[in-house]
């Protein structure tokens, strides 16, 4: 009889461990969605300090909201400069290959909206960004800001 209980817990335990296989399995791809995430992101934050964004601040939206992962928000001083952040992210996460699914905003350069899906950059002009104040409607989000080349 003690040999039976200890057959169903050895059976009990390997379950388990075909259950834990499968939620490291599972981790281990979430792990490498966030790391090839959290390259893209250095890449574009690499992107736009070469174009001299300012203010660049990274909201993480995890733990708020479904449709993304995070806000990266930078400002740019004209309306020629915040299209040239633009053109250089999308350049540069484009040969990681990266391909944004949508953007908006681009021909009046007020306020560019670029969708990466697990996240979205904002390239805003200085007056754009005051106005809408992404950081405080946003709030509740985790904030790193970057600091801005002297």
């Amino acid at each position: 009889m003690n040999e039976t209980t200890n057959n169903e817990i050895t059976n009990s335990e390997i379950t388990n461990n075909e259950i834990t296989n499968s939620e490291i399995t599972n981790l281990a791809i979430s792990l490498l969605e966030v790391q090839s995430s959290n390259k893209r992101i250095e890449t574009l934050i690499r992107a736009i300090s070469d174009k001299k964004a300012t203010n660049i601040v990274i909201l993480d939206l995890r733990e708020i909201v479904s449709f993304t992962d995070y806000f990266i928000l930078c400002s740019g001083r004209a309306t020629r400069q915040v299209q040239a952040i633009a053109d250089e992210a999308q350049d540069q996460l484009r040969k990681e290959g990266c391909r944004t699914s949508h953007i908006e905003g681009y021909q009046k350069a007020e306020w560019i909206l670029m969708d990466y899906g697990d996240f979205v950059v904002h390239i805003f002009g200085q007056e754009a960004r005051e106005f809408y104040n992404l950081e405080r409607l946003w709030r509740d989000a985790k904030r790193t800001e970057i600091k801005d080349e002297v």
